[in-house]
C-alpha cells in the first residue's frame, strides 16, 4: 500500500503578506551590505534598510547580515533565495 502527500504543494504555512527575516553570510568585504540590501529592495520595493542586524563571525572574517521583508508570496520567497544565493558575495542564505 502507498501513500500520498494529500497538502497540495501551494499551500504554505506563511500567512501573505507577513515579515518574513532572512539571515545571508558572506565574507566581511565592501559592498556586501549594500549587495544584500540592493536585492531585497528588489523584492520588497518598501524595505527598509534601518532594520539590517549585522553580526560579524567570532574570527571577524564574515558578516552575517539580517534582513526583514514584506513577503508577498511563496514565488517572490523562491525568487529572493535564488538570486541572494547566486551572488558572488554570498556564502549562506537561512
Amino acid at each position: 500500500m502507498t501513500t500520498t502527500d494529500s497538502t497540495p504543494r501551494s499551500e504554505s504555512l506563511i500567512e501573505y503578506p507577513s515579515r518574513f527575516p532572512i539571515k545571508v553570510m558572506g565574507a566581511k568585504v565592501d559592498g556586501f551590505v549594500h549587495a544584500v540590501t540592493a536585492i531585497a529592495k528588489q523584492f520588497d520595493p518598501g524595505f527598509d534598510a534601518s532594520s539590517v542586524e549585522l553580526r560579524d563571525s567570532k574570527a571577524g572574517n564574515y558578516l552575517g547580515v539580517t534582513i526583514t521583508i514584506t513577503a508577498t508570496s511563496r514565488e517572490q520567497l523562491d525568487e529572493l533565495y535564488r538570486t541572494l544565493s547566486t551572488h558572488p558575495m554570498v556564502k549562506v542564505v537561512l
